[in-house]
């Protein structure tokens, strides 16, 4: 029993600088372990063009199954929606893109170089075919035309894709995503001409 009072009495004794430093020192750390096992996860990515315009493709097909019969497609550039002669880096390769995609679900693609294939109609604002898409697709037997546009905003670009029946221009199938506008997509935009 003595003994047990010696420990109690040990136990009891006022702590000592040492001891208090030790235990803070303890304290911040485990408060420290507090903090960092319940940090924030880093945001994902926005995803990239290549990522969307095979969603976009999916869409279009998971919409229309059919779509694939319309085989072969060309595909025209995207152009800016605020002038339909113009585009950029951006609507070349958005185009390519996107063939490729509706390629991989299923819809035949004919490799065929344009200018100007598409224009508007004055006083009317519409996109229609000319005449140069119309022949490429006599050319080139393609039953539809993988067409699009896109329009920039502060934060992102807006894309808008649609396959067309190339004997009545009737839409066959179409998805619209966003990109983020970020400086790879800033460059693409850069030096719009027509193409």
């Amino acid at each position: 029993m003595p003994a047990m009072s010696t420990a109690w009495a040990h136990l009891t004794r006022p702590l000592t600088a040492t001891r208090w430093l030790a235990t803070g020192f303890i304290a911040l750390s485990l408060a420290g372990c507090s903090v960092l096992g319940n940090s924030p996860q880093q945001a994902e990515p926005d995803p990239d063009l290549s990522e969307l315009a095979h969603t976009a493709a999916e869409q279009m097909v998971a919409g229309n199954p059919d779509i694939t019969r319309y085989s072969p497609m060309i595909a025209a550039t995207f152009v800016s929606i605020d002038d339909l002669s113009q585009s950029s880096t951006l609507g070349r390769i958005s185009s390519e893109i996107m063939a490729s995609a509706l390629g991989r679900q299923g819809m035949q693609v004919r490799e065929v170089k344009m200018r100007d294939s598409l224009f508007i109609e004055e006083n009317v604002g519409e996109l229609i075919l000319s005449r140069t898409v119309q022949r490429l697709s006599a050319q080139h037997d393609a039953r539809s035309i993988l067409m699009g546009t896109y329009a920039q905003g502060q934060d992102y670009v807006y894309i808008s894709a649609r396959v067309v029946r190339s004997s009545d221009a009737m839409v066959l199938g179409s998805a619209d995503f966003k990109l983020a506008l970020n400086n790879n997509t800033r460059s693409l935009l850069e030096g719009q001409g027509g193409w």
